[in-house]
């Protein structure tokens, strides 16, 4: 009778043990995936970033290259219209 007691105790304490013990392993992994997947997080959320400026930039390139597009266009516009209103000098020169 006492061994079986002192067998109950033993499982019991062992199960206490087992209950109330930490399980770190698994704990730290997670921890550890957590941290992981928030460093991702970031590196994905900053690399969204510099795209968003790369595509800023490029607008900005556009918007200047269209704005001297037309900007030649309206000069262009201007020599032709000035020569086509200015008379012809047929006077030969000696």
């Amino acid at each position: 009778m006492k061994k079986t007691i002192a067998l109950s105790a033993v499982l019991t304490l062992a199960a206490l043990g087992m209950a109330c013990g930490e399980p770190a392993p698994a704990t730290n992994a997670n921890k550890a995936m957590n941290t992981a997947m928030n460093q991702a997080a970031n590196q994905m959320k900053e690399a969204g970033n510099v795209m968003n400026q790369a595509v800023n930039q490029m607008k900005e390139a556009t918007n200047t290259a269209t704005n001297a597009a037309k900007d030649a266009t309206n000069a262009a516009k201007e020599v032709v219209k000035e020569a086509t209103n200015k008379p012809a000098d047929n006077t030969k020169k000696p």
